[in-house]
């Protein structure tokens, strides 16, 4: 499996896309994009990479969540690539929903959808465990104050992604996370645990599930 970071348009807010091949660029690898950005800006970067003689450069877009800066460029890059576009909930472009515990081939090896509402509703990790690769898309997984409040639901999330075996993360705004996996993960629930867990009918801002003054939690729609 090879996972190629795609350049931010330096013009406008996004999030990292990642191109996810085969190894060897075999015809049955599924080449994959995961989030797609604000707009087309990464159409150019991918039609300049190696992506298989004879295979479409993109033939499956999945969406960690629907947030504009992850998913306004769908349309126009689904488009080019007459690729597939998969996500949790509807959505502009849009061609199938996901569903939590399903597997799915991106470049040549399978990944298990992980909803994780925190960020959003509709939000998904995409979760790989022969290589304990996540792709964590906008989930706060970087908590470092305990003076936060949160959502049962998003304690349910992290706790879940601790009982994995996490070696690398890929996520929507950062750079990749390629050690300490599994203690930035327990420190984070750490964290979590030490603030204030919110009754379960509380109505969160927005669509998020965590309230935090700490930096590293995104608050707003990014």
């Amino acid at each position: 499996m090879k996972v190629i970071p795609l350049k931010q348009n330096p013009r406008t807010y996004s999030c990292i896309s990642y191109l996810v091949l085969g190894s060897w660029n075999r015809l049955d690898d599924v080449n994959t994009l995961v989030d797609v950005g604000i707009d087309d800006y990464s159409i150019g970067e991918i039609s300049g990479i190696n992506t298989g003689v004879g295979k479409q450069p993109v033939e499956r877009i999945i969406l960690t969540h629907n947030h504009f800066d992850h998913a306004a460029g769908a349309p126009a890059v689904k488009a080019r690539f007459k690729a597939e576009v998969l996500a949790w909930a509807p959505g502009l472009g849009i061609d199938r929903l996901l569903h939590d515990g399903e597997e799915l081939r991106l470049g040549d090896q399978y990944f298990e959808v992980i909803h994780v509402p925190g960020h959003s509703q509709d939000s998904i990790c995409l979760y790989n465990h022969e290589n304990g690769v996540l792709f964590s898309g906008d989930t706060a997984i970087r908590i470092q104050s305990p003076e936060g409040s949160y959502m049962p639901e998003y304690v349910k999330v992290i706790e879940r992604l601790t009982r994995l075996r996490i070696l690398t993360i890929f996520s929507g705004h950062d750079p990749p996370v390629t050690e300490g996996c599994d203690a930035l993960l327990h420190n984070t629930l750490q964290m979590i645990r030490r603030g204030t867990i919110l009754p379960s009918n509380a109505d969160p801002k927005g669509d998020s599930l965590i309230r935090s003054i700490d930096p590293f939690v995104v608050l707003a729609h990014g």
